[in-house]
């Protein structure tokens, strides 16, 4: 066995030579890596770390812009913006949820309900959408949240401007409201703006429509701040572009008295000028606080407002359709004109017609006696019109209801309008399947069955017969815009229609009581629209719900038309809950004084204005409930599709119509001694009679 060699102190020098040499070479490649590195950082990546070091010192701020205000015809706001002091959560960066609400709670003196509406939206919020805690603060409490910022991680106090409604809930369903951005918002735009504190869009009506117009361009602000994010100084700002102003056709003084007017009623008033179409008020009633949706609506008001049966979600004037009742008369006398009809052709009203094997009353069952086409219009015969509609046919009756606009849809600034239905034979076989029967032009005659509208379609027909113009409703205001261009009705027509609906209100006929109090002559036409069969109700008292439609339209001034109105009153019981709202509409136009004089006594009557009555109920769901409100508020995107699920358009009957609607009765008594119309209805020049006609049966 080989012996091992001794180990001297040259052989453990030498080692310790190699291995010293190893471990200086490693080193020496560690630090020349080092140095590689840092001389890379120094030099190839200044430029980048220098922007980060100064993105750590400076915040750069969004502010979000000022939206565009809404103006009225004569610039007052319809929606305006105020300054504000709001305190916002954004919710990833809240640490300890619970506690942070129990703070605000104390500093804001938020309710219980609102505390818990807050702490709903938390929980449905992505981490980036900022959650609304209050807003319209005092400065006091904008201060006590300010000087606690460091112990409340993720509250947002802010300085700006909130969205505001002068007028409240006149203007819901006309101008429509902002909310916060969504989810869904942002995925569309992948805008930082969208994510800003304070920052909303248009969500409906006009503001969601007019939002790239509207919106405007954001501001920013630079601040230098330490690690910990207090601010050191300000180092700039640059101010934000406010949007454009939109300036609308409408009358801001006319709007809130219209919808302050209807009352207690669930229904709708329009008011256009009958020679450029300009419309002038939409208000559509109950409706919803638009100042409430854009602040972030709590759950007592959502449930107050989901459980009105009276739909304050729903924008009655373009999505509700109904019945028209008698007010289609004038129109049907129009296409008998045009027909070639003699209007001093008469017939004898006892007070029903037999047509076939059955009989078909008038609302009058007294009978009218003889009656011609004025005594047909304005003591609103049905046997006139039963009779005459078999001779002249109901495609005639129907190509009139077109082009006097009803059955049409406008190119205004809303979306899902309905447009209700014009029947006619070709139109009964497509949909049914079936033949048209001489019961379907009774029915359409006298606005039953079949024939739907809405009330804008309603004004728009009225405009028409008074100035015998093509008018379309339109609401951004234009100056300039080209004359209207007549639609060729021949001018002794429009006198005689003219005439006959003046004796309506001024004369003989159903609506004494709408005569304007001031010295201006208003003609118009009654319309009562039957909801339910005799055999359930009435159709003027009992359940709402079974309670016949009042109807009326109206122009004035008789002799030279300049103003046209449609009013419907959902289950009003009739045309006379319809005709005293369009009697003070249009006088709040001529002399407002008298027509406010008469609302505040009604106002006084009904317990307050629109605002009164809606904080009062508020009030009442709030001690009932609290926060125990079952209903938890929907979130912006929730809300919104709930609100268009509330506004889908009514749809034309799913059966077909078997049978004529018993007529519903007009007002029994005109108002005591009628004055007489200053123009009294005019004998037409001879026609040649229409020949008979199948009727399209």
């Amino acid at each position: 066995m080989k012996s091992k060699l001794p180990i001297t102190s040259a052989i453990l020098t030498n080692r310790f030579e190699r291995r010293t040499f190893v471990l200086g070479a490693l080193q020496g490649g560690v630090g020349l890596m080092l140095a590689t590195r840092l001389g890379y950082l120094a030099v190839a990546q200044n430029e980048k770390y220098q922007a980060a070091s100064e993105s750590n010192r400076v915040n750069l701020t969004l502010i979000p812009p000022r939206r565009g205000w809404v103006l009225d015809r004569f610039g007052n706001a319809l929606a305006a913006n105020r300054a504000d002091f709001r305190v916002d959560l954004i919710p990833d960066r809240v640490s300890d949820p619970e506690r942070t609400m129990k703070t605000l709670a104390d500093l804001l003196a938020l309710p219980a309900d609102r505390v818990r509406d807050i702490s709903d939206k938390l929980d449905k919020a992505r981490g980036f959408q900022p959650v609304e805690v209050a807003s319209s603060l005092q400065w006091e409490q904008f201060a006590a949240v300010s000087v606690r910022l460091p112990e409340l991680p993720g509250v947002i106090p802010q300085r700006g401007y909130s969205r505001f409604y002068p007028t409240g809930a006149a203007v819901g369903h006309l101008v429509g409201y902002v909310g916060a951005a969504s989810a869904e918002d942002y995925e569309k735009e992948r805008n930082a703006l969208l994510i800003t504190p304070g920052f909303k869009i248009g969500k409906d009506g006009l503001e969601k429509h007019f939002e790239t117009r509207l919106r405007g361009v954001p501001g920013a602000r630079r601040v230098e701040a330490t690690a910990s994010g207090r601010i050191v100084r300000d180092l700039g700002t640059r101010e934000d572009v406010p949007g454009k102003p939109i300036q609308l056709t409408i009358n801001a003084g006319l709007q809130d008295y219209a919808a302050r007017r209807i009352g207690l009623e669930s229904g709708s008033v329009v008011v256009m000028d009958c020679e450029t179409g300009d419309v002038l008020a939409m208000a559509s009633m109950p409706s919803f606080d638009p100042n409430s949706f854009s602040d972030g609506i709590g759950r007592i008001e959502w449930k107050m407002l989901s459980e009105d049966d009276h739909v304050p979600l729903r924008n009655k004037v373009l999505r509700g359709l109904y019945p028209p009742g008698s007010t289609v008369k004038p129109m049907v006398a129009m296409a008998f004109l045009e027909a070639g009809l003699d209007p001093s052709a008469s017939v004898n009203c006892g007070g029903g017609l037999r047509v076939g094997n059955r009989v078909f009353h008038c609302w009058n069952r007294r009978g009218h006696g003889s009656v011609d086409m004025a005594k047909g219009i304005y003591q609103s015969c049905d046997v006139y019109f039963y009779h005459f509609a078999q001779q002249i046919g109901m495609d005639k009756i129907a190509a009139m209801a077109r082009r006097l606009g009803l059955g049409q849809e406008f190119p205004m600034p809303y979306p899902g309008q309905s447009y209700g239905t014009v029947p006619d034979p070709a139109w009964k076989l497509r949909k049914y399947n079936k033949e048209w029967a001489v019961y379907d032009t009774v029915n359409a005659t006298i606005g039953q069955g079949y024939m739907l509208v809405n009330p804008l379609q309603q004004a728009v027909m009225a405009s028409r017969i008074a100035s015998g113009r093509e008018v379309m409703p339109r609401l951004l205001l234009d100056r300039n815009a080209p004359p209207v261009k007549p639609m060729g009705f021949r001018q002794d027509h429009l006198d005689y229609i003219h005439a006959a609906m003046s004796e309506v209100v001024n004369g003989r006929g159903t609506a004494g009581r709408a005569k304007l109090p001031v010295d201006v002559l208003m003609a118009g036409k009654t319309g009562t629209a039957q909801v339910v069969g005799l055999n359930i109700a009435n159709g003027k008292s009992g359940q709402w719900k079974y309670r016949d439609h009042g109807h009326f339209i109206a122009f004035a001034p008789f002799d030279k038309p300049k103003y046209a109105c449609a009013v419907v009153i959902e289950h009003g019981g009739g045309s006379s809950a319809a005709y005293p709202i369009a009697r003070d509409v249009m006088t709040y136009i001529f002399a407002p004084d008298k027509a406010m004089a008469v609302l505040g006594e009604f106002e006084k009557q009904w317990g307050g204005n629109v605002q009164q009555r809606m904080a009062a109920k508020y009030n009442v769901y709030a001690a009932k409930y609290g926060a125990s409100a079952p209903k938890p508020v929907p979130d912006d995107a929730e809300l919104t599709e709930q609100v268009e699920e509330g506004r889908k358009p009514d749809t034309a009957p799913a059966t077909a119509q078997t049978d004529a609607a018993a007529p519903g009765a007009e007002p029994e008594a005109p108002a005591p001694a009628p004055v007489a119309s200053p123009s009294p209805v005019p004998p037409a020049p001879p026609v040649p009679a229409a020949a008979p006609a199948t009727g399209g049966q």
